[in-house]
């Protein structure tokens, strides 16, 4: 099971609906042997052996090699019925090289020696083929070996050893809680992931990385009989790079308001309490009027316009031009980073990438290049000063290394660079969310993600939410409903007022950031703490009909 699979079968968590059934696609496996490992490192060592001395038998000049284990787990309910239980196992190596100055990619499932020699070799003709064509041979980063190392995420319950019958007895009260309280409709689903990823280079580095993420999420609907209309409200839940321990929730994770949320665990019953009385306020909710607003925005929502307005127009391949096919390029050209003045934002605005931020979908030790990963700035108080880089774009910025995003979403796929964890960076000056919202004369407060457009540079854009409360003289008089903002991302960040402090941040994120052709999906997350932003254009979405 790939993520493009997922993205097919849980589409939903954006749209905000379930699929009534959930489709198996490549090889099912039984729940007692998820734990089973077919390789152990010493194994998978010889493997890489095997593919490294092949390919550099066969002509090439640099090897690495990725033997990966994918395991995914589904369980989903809606109602008071269980709708799909489904473990998915994935396995087989990718070889990539470069040979003559080209890059050649191939992979196979034939986890033999002779299997990974033939596979190897045809990564070299594949790079050979190439060289006839190509005009510039690749430069890649200088990068050195590590040796044998390993890296774990700081998992305290492996979701895969908790009993699915724990699993499908949570999302069972989940959604009785929903029926009890007045919902019409509710699905619910725990989605888990394990990564066993084993990385080999001719460089002299062999990586083993045991990465997990876990994503418990629903959707309440309610319908109102009078009128036949419906209303929605999904998960406050963030997908995230931990175990089970996410779905236990302490005392100290509960952040009180409006709206209850949770800073690094998470309560789905408290949760879905509020979803239902969210969906039901909805059906009496004020329609926007349109005009500007001061926006409060909470990081459940916030995580997905850095996500578009930050995140993809800082990748640089995008600024280069080579997804414009496919995703679009990025307004952030290369002259405005030249320029070291470049104003993306208010001073206020600080923004990083971090592939180790604890917690988040993207930390892992060392990319899908052998690259130890870190942190770097991309927006330093309202400037732009770099961007996300993979080996073989460092010398393009005149880098001494990789910047270690480089990623590929199985086994059978070539990586290439993706998007690190993108963050807005908390405010210095201590400020809750009471104390911003008391500021407001006349503002809109927007908690969690909902339907957003965005042009092909990333620059002008629309975003709209799941819950908003109208802000009157720094109150919340009352939910609002129908309600977008539009701006251009250069604007937008610029008109940042002030943002919460360190006590306020929390991590939002995707399990199907896509990119590439063939595309591919990687997983992302998005720290910020509320932020207001001022004057910004509000729309009123709804459609008479």
């Amino acid at each position: 099971m790939k993520r493009r699979d997922f993205v097919q079968m849980a589409g939903w968590g954006l749209g905000g609906v379930f699929l009534p059934n959930i489709p198996i696609y490549g090889k099912e496996i039984p729940e007692a042997a998820l734990l089973d490992n077919p390789f152990d490192v010493a194994l998978k060592k010889q493997l890489a052996d095997v593919a490294l001395n092949a390919a550099r038998s066969k002509g090439a000049t640099y090897t690495d090699v990725r033997i990966g284990r994918y395991l995914n787990q589904f369980v989903s309910t809606r109602e008071k019925k269980v709708q799909g239980i489904v473990n998915t196992e994935s396995y087989g190596v990718g070889i990539r090289v470069i040979a003559k100055g080209c890059w050649g990619f191939a992979a196979t499932n034939q986890m033999t020696k002779d299997g990974v020699a033939e596979c190897a070799g045809r990564a070299v003709a594949v790079a050979l083929a190439n060289a006839s064509i190509q005009g510039d041979p690749v430069q890649l980063a200088p990068q050195k070996g590590y040796g044998e190392v390993s890296w774990k995420t700081p998992v305290e319950i492996n979701a895969f050893t908790v009993p699915v019958k724990e699993k499908v007895d949570l999302l069972m009260q989940v959604n009785d809680t929903a029926l009890q309280l007045g919902a019409s409709f509710i699905n619910s689903l725990i989605f888990a992931v394990n990564e066993q990823k084993y990385f080999a280079s001719s460089d002299g580095s062999y990586i083993d990385q045991d990465i997990h993420r876990i994503y418990p999420t629903f959707n309440v609907t309610r319908v109102d009989r009078a009128t036949n209309k419906f209303e929605t409200r999904s998960a406050f839940s963030a997908p995230m790079g931990m175990g089970y321990e996410y779905l236990r929730p302490r005392p100290e994770d509960k952040i009180p308001g409006i709206v209850t949320l949770y800073k690094q665990r998470y309560d789905i019953l408290e949760d879905v309490k509020s979803a239902v009385a969210n969906a039901t306020a909805k059906h009496q909710a004020k329609s926007v009027e349109p005009g500007k607003y001061d926006v409060v925005l909470d990081p459940t929502h916030l995580w997905l316009t850095i996500h578009e307005s930050v995140g993809h127009p800082t990748e640089l391949d995008r600024v280069l031009g080579y997804e414009a096919n496919y995703a679009g390029t990025s307004f952030l050209t290369l002259d405005k980073w030249k320029s070291g003045k470049f104003n993306f934002g208010n001073p206020l605005v600080n923004i990083v990438a971090d592939k180790m931020q604890p917690g988040s979908l993207g930390a892992v030790g060392y990319d899908d290049e052998g690259v130890k990963c870190g942190k770097w700035d991309l927006i330093k108080d309202g400037i732009l000063v770099n961007y996300q880089v993979i080996r073989d774009q460092a010398h393009i910025l005149g880098l001494p290394a990789s910047q270690g995003c480089c990623y590929s979403q199985g086994w059978d796929d070539v990586q290439f660079q993706r998007m690190p964890n993108v963050s807005l960076l908390p405010g210095k000056q201590s400020l809750s969310v009471d104390q911003m919202i008391a500021g407001v004369e006349k503002g809109i407060y927007i908690l969690g993600n909902g339907s957003y457009s965005i042009d092909q540079q990333r620059y002008n854009f629309q975003f709209g939410g799941q819950t908003f409360y109208e802000i009157s003289n720094g109150k919340i008089t009352g939910m609002l409903k129908d309600v977008a903002y539009q701006s251009n991302t250069q604007e937008f960040w610029n008109s940042c007022h002030s943002i919460c402090d360190e006590r306020d941040y929390r991590l939002g994120g995707s399990f199907n950031d896509g990119k590439g052709q063939p595309a591919q999906s990687s997983a992302v997350s998005h720290g910020s703490a509320t932020t207001r932003f001022n004057n910004v254009n509000v729309i009123n979405t709804a459609r008479k009909i």
